[in-house]
């Protein structure tokens, strides 16, 4: 069975992967000339990479890690200290700790919040414990159903303390989702922390390392091809061409200039591509369909992701850093984290702005600027002084539409993998599963898409076993 894929990011790829160990045959056509969608990453002139993303990989991941496994790449993650690593603004240049202890789930999350007494006093987290006993006693039901608060409204339903929003939900719902807790869903919180504390090493980090694109989305190709699959860069999809009866009939391939360069023919269709490019493809007939028209309501937040070179070592720590910034995320120092990027002797910042809606527009001049004040800040010994840090390059990484914006009511939006059009399937981080909008949520909807073309291919097979031997 033919398969043709719209995109060759996580979610295309990993639905090609698992179509092949089913027997199918996929053609992934990508438009840009790089793999990895939402997680590709660039060399420049001197050899040094730049990323879409920081990519951090969890242990509450599973999806992620069985794909490691079944590529055989599984020593390419390195796996930090299980710890979570808050700055401290009002002391610039400290950190504080969440430490998991070597115990079970909950237990060991429970003793990390304990441990920490510089972010959260003792009636705050007591306060935010007894919050969250709805969520770990109902279950995935109770997290579904706050998605109708924002993570500000249910801490106030929940009668926590405005001040544990302050001082450890703006940096996570910032790095979850790049937006603040007055617009993020309760759910996606929610989910997070459940796998974290229900999770012995739900919330410990690995960095890959070297570039997604080449440790991770290459070796997913290599996997494909290898099993008679296609994966086709610089292949952009011009139009969703339709049947009679509205199904599919083949993918149109826009070729120079946007002339029509060929027809790609299947026997399935898959949209891998994220949600806002592929309201802009969806035929007239389609428009009509509850499943489409529901993506009115998704759209992709955006996300500005910085990569700084200097002259010295601005630290040693060897893990991703909560920034608690009012523009920065969360940042890591590449050249510590990464074994690709390690320099003994300086550092290479890779940082994301969030949230990034203000920045979009700006120019990479009025950013650096703004983002240097904020690491002054940060790194108060390494600036002012004659022996400050120099930045030696950089380079920004602009997306204006990322994973989708995950504010309240978004869940009732995200569509099946399966659509009510026979032959058309759907891939992304965006359709409903288990996992927010993540490199997981990515990999686990490939998978579910191809599961379900599998299937319905299965159905079809026997349906027509059945009518032939009923004709006999």
């Amino acid at each position: 069975m033919r398969v043709a894929i719209a995109g060759a990011g996580l979610a295309g790829l990993s639905c090609a992967k698992y179509l092949t160990d089913a027997g199918h045959t996929p053609i992934v056509l990508e438009r840009s000339n790089v793999l990895g969608g939402k997680v590709a990453a660039w060399q420049d002139e001197d050899g040094d990479w730049y990323e879409t993303g920081l990519h951090i990989f969890f242990g509450a991941y599973p999806n992620m890690l069985e794909l490691f496994q079944e590529l055989e790449i599984e020593d390419r993650l390195q796996w930090k200290e299980h710890s979570m690593i808050f700055n401290q603004p009002d002391n610039p240049g400290t950190y504080s700790r969440f430490d998991f202890p070597d115990l079970p789930a909950p237990l060991n999350g429970v003793m990390a919040i304990l441990g920490n007494n510089e972010m959260l006093t003792w009636p705050e987290k007591i306060s935010f414990g007894i919050g969250l006993v709805p969520a770990m006693i109902r279950g995935q039901q109770y997290v579904e159903e706050m998605d109708k608060y924002s993570w500000s409204e249910w801490m106030k339903k929940q009668n926590i303390p405005e001040r544990v929003e302050k001082e450890v939900f703006i940096a996570m719902s910032k790095a979850l989702n790049f937006i603040n807790p007055d617009e993020i869903s309760a759910t996606i919180l929610l989910t997070a922390l459940n796998r974290f504390l229900q999770e012995k090493n739900g919330s410990k980090m690995a960095f890959l390392d070297g570039s997604p694109t080449e440790r991770l989305c290459q070796p997913l190709v290599d996997y494909i091809t290898a099993r008679g699959g296609e994966v086709l860069l610089n292949t952009p999809l011009k139009e969703i061409l339709l049947t009679e009866d509205h199904t599919v009939k083949g993918f149109a391939i826009r070729g120079l200039n946007g002339a029509l360069e060929g027809v790609l023919t299947a026997d399935a269709y898959v949209s891998a591509m994220p949600v806002d490019p592929l309201k802009l493809m969806l035929p007239e007939p389609w428009k009509e369909l509850d499943c489409f028209q529901k993506l009115a309501g998704l759209e992709g937040v955006p996300v500005i992701n910085l990569h700084l070179w200097f002259d010295h070592k601005l630290t040693e720590i060897d893990h991703l850093l909560f920034s608690r910034s009012p523009l920065l995320s969360v940042y890591a120092d590449m050249s510590n984290t990464c074994k690709a990027y390690a320099n003994p002797d300086r550092s290479m910042l890779e940082l994301v702005l969030a949230p990034a809606k203000d920045w979009i527009g700006k120019s990479d001049e009025d950013i650096i600027a703004a983002t240097m004040a904020e690491l002054e800040k940060l790194f108060p010994n390494h600036f002012g002084t004659e022996t400050s840090a120099k930045l030696l390059k950089y380079h920004i990484v602009k997306t204006p539409r990322s994973v989708y914006k995950a504010t309240p009511g978004r869940q009732a939006c995200r569509p099946d993998q399966r659509t009510p059009v026979a032959n058309f399937y759907l891939a992304g981080d965006y359709t409903m599963q288990e996992y927010l909008g993540s490199m997981e949520g990515a990999v686990l909807s490939g998978k579910l898409t191809a599961r379900a073309i599998s299937a319905d291919q299965q159905q079809t097979t026997n349906t027509s076993a059945s009518l032939s031997a009923g004709n006999k």
